[in-house]
């Protein structure tokens, strides 16, 4: 899966219960690139059916066509603010995520592991819509529902979105892992309680 493009489009796997998260990763003309995968155990799985999804750890790898896997995204469990760590295809941490406390759109503040903040990921409050930011407040990237290219028969149900990330300012290949894991985690941190 290359890391290169400016765009991404997200497919959720929709399935019975969703004891856990599945996504496929396609490029702009609507090829599957990587699949986002959540692994969880039994145990955990029970859990989410008793507890708030929003507490509970959860480990979800990107991996390429050949099933390799090139992101891991964890949590621990959490009561309050959740940090999620992501480690690359050598399972060294890139950097993090840690969500907001009050915010009425929802977000997070993305982190490379020298605490330097590469972006703020941050929702409107009426609906699916999130911005990337950077220290300036200029937009470099964005996370919707909206889609008008080629793949855009592909996005007809709510579960899918497109991750953009402006390449002009954004050219670190960890800096885009971090954002487009960022993005794939709004559904597990911020959207879980919606529904």
């Amino acid at each position: 899966m290359s890391f290169e493009f400016d765009t991404f489009l997200v497919r959720e796997h929709v399935g019975f219960l969703k004891l856990h998260e599945a996504y496929d990763i396609l490029s702009p003309d609507g090829t599957v690139v990587g699949t986002a995968v959540e692994r969880a155990s039994g145990f955990l799985q029970f859990l989410k059916l008793v507890v708030n999804k929003n507490m509970l750890p959860f480990t979800v790898e990107i991996m390429d066509a050949d099933e390799t896997v090139l992101l891991s995204i964890r949590r621990s469990f959490t009561f309050f603010r959740s940090k999620v760590r992501v480690f690359d295809e050598q399972n060294v941490e890139i950097g993090y995520f840690r969500q907001h406390i009050f915010s009425l759109g929802g977000g997070f503040d993305v982190l490379d592991t020298q605490e330097v903040k590469i972006a703020t990921l941050k929702g409107d409050w009426k609906g699916w819509n999130f911005k990337f930011t950077d220290e300036s407040g200029a937009e470099i990237g964005q996370v919707t529902k909206k889609w008008a290219g080629l793949a855009q028969e592909l996005f007809t149900n709510a579960d899918n979105y497109v991750v953009h990330i402006d390449r002009a300012r954004i050219t670190d290949v960890k800096q885009v892992q971090l954002m487009l894991a960022a993005a794939l985690c709004i559904d597990m941190v911020l959207k879980e309680a919606d529904g």
